[in-house]
């Protein structure tokens, strides 16, 4: 089994908690000298769903996701490692938190 070295947090929200999905991710990013992505205002690859995401380390996930699941503040989170496959990654590996998004898994299918 290859051991996972990273993983991808990402937020979703709307055009009605686009701030709060900002100040919560930035403060995140603040808390744990993390590099955030794009705040995307459209479905980007597999992600239908307004998004952004981080990547953290495996040494960061204990600290991390605890902090993640605490102060959500109601918006809904996809937590998956980077195992170098996609598919795998976006479901069997996946975790949430809040309302589970939809995904277009076709992406990933060759």
């Amino acid at each position: 089994m290859k051991e996972i070295e990273k993983y991808h947090a990402h937020v979703y929200y709307d055009e009605s908690s686009f701030e709060r999905a900002v100040n919560f991710f930035e403060e995140a990013a603040e808390l744990f000298s993390l590099k955030l992505g794009t705040f995307h205002r459209k479905g980007v690859g597999p992600h239908l769903s307004w998004n952004c995401s981080f990547t953290f380390n495996k040494e960061q996930f204990g600290e991390i996701v605890p902090w993640l699941a605490m102060n959500r503040h109601g918006l809904s989170l996809l937590i998956h490692c980077l195992s170098g496959d996609d598919l795998k990654d976006h479901t069997d590996h996946a975790m949430w938190m809040g309302k589970m998004e939809n995904l277009n898994l076709g992406i990933f299918h060759k």
